[in-house]
């Protein structure tokens, strides 16, 4: 394989990406993709881009997206407000029929993209190859479901066929009623349930900062509860760390919070000694 083909200039080195190709060769990696910035096409390319090239390269990935911007967008366009509780959008039947529209049609939007790079995906959603099964999270929050139940049989057999799944934050509730899922929920439930390797969370942050606002490079769960515990850690990233500790105390080896507007975020995680953001280790 002639890597300087494959990999950007602007990517991590050679020497380096080769030595983690032979680490992650035989492993899966869950990356989800998200947060207010990704909106932005320039950052989207870069992530179709890195995701191609991890193909190319042979690593299996499962992606799962969010979407929060453009619901928000499409609401917006329909003067629908939203209405927020615990960080999580109120539900109703007609809000959850505009977002699974609008999450399915981003779905689309990636896994068509990969296709333009010559890259094989395959969408799942509450439409087609639904693989998660919710329970609603309350009533007062209508349509929002937790994962109960993630297919894995099917998500495997698409990585089989040398397919990327790429999955919706949407699951099938009681009647097949579709449910709109927090995405890094989705990402954690569909991570525990392959054992992943890595799951990558990408954001619109550095990672996590300490009390002096520098980014932690490498941190153990412990020492992050200590974080959360001393007010060091606050507000929308306690969820997210939870997710994380989650999939870590659950077969995921490791989790790394990454910043998603940083070029080649993805490539440098993977393949770079450093990495892009903090991984939180057991």
């Amino acid at each position: 394989m002639d890597l300087q083909k494959i990999l950007p200039e602007s990517g991590p080195p050679a020497d380096q990406v080769s030595k983690y190709i032979e680490k992650y060769k035989n492993d899966l990696i869950v990356i989800k993709y998200g947060g207010n910035v990704f909106i932005d096409r320039e950052i989207f390319n870069n992530f179709i881009e890195d995701i191609s090239i991890l193909s190319k390269l042979g690593i299996s990935i499962v992606i799962i997206h969010g979407g929060g911007p453009r619901i928000k967008r499409e609401l917006d366009k329909s003067n629908i407000e939203s209405k927020f509780i615990r960080g999580l959008r109120v539900t109703s039947e007609k809000i959850i029929n505009i977002v699974e529209k609008v999450l399915i049609e981003f779905n689309k939007d990636i896994v068509s993209s990969l296709s333009e790079k010559g890259i094989k995906a395959i969408s799942l959603n509450t439409q087609e190859n639904n693989v998660i099964n919710v329970v609603p999270e309350s009533e007062e929050l209508g349509f929002v479901g937790i994962p109960d139940k993630i297919n894995v049989d099917k998500i495997k057999d698409k990585i089989n066929q040398k397919l990327i799944p790429v999955i919706s934050p949407l699951g099938l509730g009681k009647n097949n009623q579709s449910y709109n899922i927090n995405g890094d929920n989705a990402a954690g439930a569909i991570a525990k349930s392959l054992k992943s390797r890595r799951l990558l969370l990408m954001t619109n942050v550095e990672g996590v900062l300490n009390k002096n606002s520098k980014l932690i490079n490498e941190i153990s769960s412990l020492e992050i509860t200590d974080m959360i515990k001393d007010g060091t850690i606050t507000e929308g990233m306690i969820p997210k760390i939870n997710t994380c500790l989650d999939a870590i105390n659950n077969g995921v080896t490791a989790v790394a919070i990454i910043d998603g507007r940083k070029k080649h975020s993805v490539l440098f995680e993977i393949f770079s000694d450093k990495g892009s953001g903090t991984l939180i280790r057991k």
